[in-house]
């Protein structure tokens, strides 16, 4: 069977393939033609990278768990889902700075050229990655033909082997953990690639997206829909410690 692994662009997929690889043993895949490049940028051992079978029938018709990331909005495919989501704040300024490491040359795009961008990014009907973080959460929120179970990036960090427990069972898994597994930290994750591993707050948004430009995230629709959804305000969230969770959030349609 196919489980997507689905999240918007810089919302800690990675990372939540990392804690199933460890806590499970199971490989994870990747929707996208390309050999998985973040699987080969931080290594493809660190979240037991495979390529998909070329036949997508063979995924779906298994009794092997296939789990496939994915940053796509949801399709009517009926597949489960683990969609995880982080404040879109945070998410689209981490996108930017990534896009910004990349960029080169006395003509490349500032920050803030890349920001305002990826904020308003238009989707168009044949790129179903494209379009906004809100667009994106609300397409998965809103899906009822399937089980869809949310989690949070916020509660990820703090607690991922529980989390990702709860979340697989929640979708009937049946899957075995590991004894003892062992997840790796961000500080480890940060010397394997300090660009791609930046920070890995919750908030970053405060100290690095202009007050300009987050009005203009506001003033997206979908965005300020989704960011009310799933509960993002614009009061300081102070430290998140795993005695100020509350219950994990995740829900199944």
């Amino acid at each position: 069977m196919i489980v997507w692994l689905a999240s918007y662009p810089r919302s800690g997929n990675t990372f939540l393939r990392t804690v199933l690889h460890a806590v499970y043993r199971v490989p994870t895949y990747s929707i996208y033609d390309d050999d998985d490049p973040v699987a080969q940028r931080v290594g493809p051992n660190l979240v037991g990278y495979r390529r998909k079978p070329n036949d997508p029938a063979l995924m779906a018709d298994s009794s092997e768990v296939y789990f496939v990331k994915t940053h796509k909005r949801r399709r009517a495919d009926r597949y489960p889902a683990l969609y995880l989501v982080r404040d879109g704040r945070d998410a689209v300024v981490s996108h930017a700075r990534l896009r910004a490491s990349q960029a080169n040359g006395p003509h490349a795009p500032s920050f803030q050229t890349l920001l305002r961008k990826e904020i308003t990014r238009p989707y168009v009907e044949d790129r179903p990655s494209s379009g906004t973080w809100g667009g994106n959460v609300l397409s998965w929120l809103s899906d009822t033909d399937a089980p869809v179970v949310v989690l949070k990036y916020e509660h990820l960090i703090v607690d991922p082997v529980e989390v990702v427990k709860h979340s697989a069972s929640s979708l009937a898994l049946h899957l075995v953990p590991i004894a003892d597994a062992v997840v790796p930290c961000f500080e480890d994750l940060h010397r394997v690639d300090p660009t791609f591993f930046r920070r890995g707050a919750v908030g970053s948004h405060r100290d690095e997206m202009p007050d300009e430009l987050h009005d203009v995230f506001r003033a997206q629709p979908e965005n300020a829909a989704a960011m009310r959804a799933l509960g993002y305000g614009d009061a300081p969230t102070g430290r998140i410690t795993r005695a100020s969770l509350e219950p994990f959030p995740s829900s199944a349609s």
